[in-house]
């Protein structure tokens, strides 16, 4: 059981990497641009959840879901690929939403 939450974010990545594919939203709309802007995300909300650790507003939950792994001390190896989909989601719907305008617009 220790592994499920870490497959559904899998699951839901790989969800967002096939709309991106199809609808070329994101990464298959221009994967240098792409690739910059989820690091930066990764980063920042990375460097948010270090400075709300070091300030005792963010701990670990624990839970039967989750691997137990560690990236630092209560930051989880999910958290990661949590914020990997949030960023990807993002911009994703970002990229959805600024065609359908633009479509609209013309």
């Amino acid at each position: 059981m220790g592994i499920l939450y870490l497959l559904a974010l899998a699951v839901a990545l790989t969800g967002m990497v096939v709309l991106d594919r199809r609808f070329g939203l994101f990464f298959w709309s221009d994967w240098r641009r792409a690739t910059i802007v989820l690091a930066m995300g990764l980063v920042f909300f990375l460097a948010w959840d270090v400075a709300g650790i070091g300030l005792g507003i963010f701990f670990r939950g624990e839970t039967d879901f989750m691997t137990g792994l560690q990236l630092a001390p209560e930051l989880p190896l999910e958290e990661l690929f949590f914020l990997t989909l949030l960023c990807y989601l993002t911009m994703n719907l970002y990229g959805f939403v600024s065609t359908r305008l633009g479509r609209a617009a013309s």
